[in-house]
């Protein structure tokens, strides 16, 4: 009887040295572009060989999209808040708290984004589209419960008008969109357009302070 020995075991990448070959990713990103952006310069900062990239990601475009993914904080998946107006006042919060770093990232990505197909597509796969599914979500819980019409034009355009102000503020007053910033977009712009009335932010120098006697419910 023949032995044959066992095939080698590939061997397994902690969480941890995957986020060494992310922040290898992203700093070569920042310093140099996309375009020059190569998987030996990465496997180099890395300290790992080359080959390990490729096994894990297989080409340069699936590892740049992960490494975004992986570098953003928070995700729209998750919210769900009662409101349609909560929903996209708390997109905003979590859009503005990527705001800086994604933004750098975005401007590093540079013509690519548009020019190479690959790219593309990794980065709607990993970073677009799970935005858009959660998008959608928030519009469809929001017409159940009756807030909106089913069909309401002002839909298509939430995630474009809310990630464009994102990008077009650095440009427009050289500043990021912070969270301040983007709920008062929410509140001026989005809602109004869906017919939802902004409710009045609350009066934090009331913030706990005890109800009036004579305005307490009986």
């Amino acid at each position: 009887m023949t032995s044959t020995a066992p095939a080698a075991r590939r061997s397994k990448i902690t969480p941890e040295r995957v986020q060494e070959f992310y922040d290898a990713v992203l700093e070569q990103l920042r310093e140099h572009g996309y375009e020059a952006l190569t998987m030996e310069g990465v496997a180099a900062r890395a300290c790992c060989g080359k080959s390990t990239l490729y096994r894990q990601w297989k080409t340069k475009p699936q590892l740049v999209a992960a490494a975004l993914r992986a570098h953003r904080q928070g995700t729209l998946a998750a919210v769900d808040t009662g409101t349609l107006a909560g929903d996209l006042r708390e997109a905003a919060r979590i859009a503005a708290g990527n705001s800086g770093r994604d933004t750098r990232l975005t401007q590093a990505l540079g013509h690519a984004v548009l020019s190479d197909e690959e790219l593309q597509a990794a980065l709607r796969e990993a970073l677009v589209e799970p935005e858009l599914a959660a998008f959608d979500a928030m519009v469809a819980r929001a017409v159940a419960r009756g807030e909106i019409a089913a069909g309401h034009p002002a839909v298509e355009f939430l995630p474009a008008q809310l990630m464009g102000v994102l990008r077009i503020r650095p440009v427009l007053e050289g500043r990021y969109a912070d969270a301040d910033y983007l709920v008062r977009f929410v509140d001026a712009a989005l809602l109004p357009a869906l017919g939802l009335t902004p409710a009045p932010a609350p009066d934090p120098d009331r913030a706990g302070a005890p109800e009036p006697v004579g305005r307490r419910s009986r």
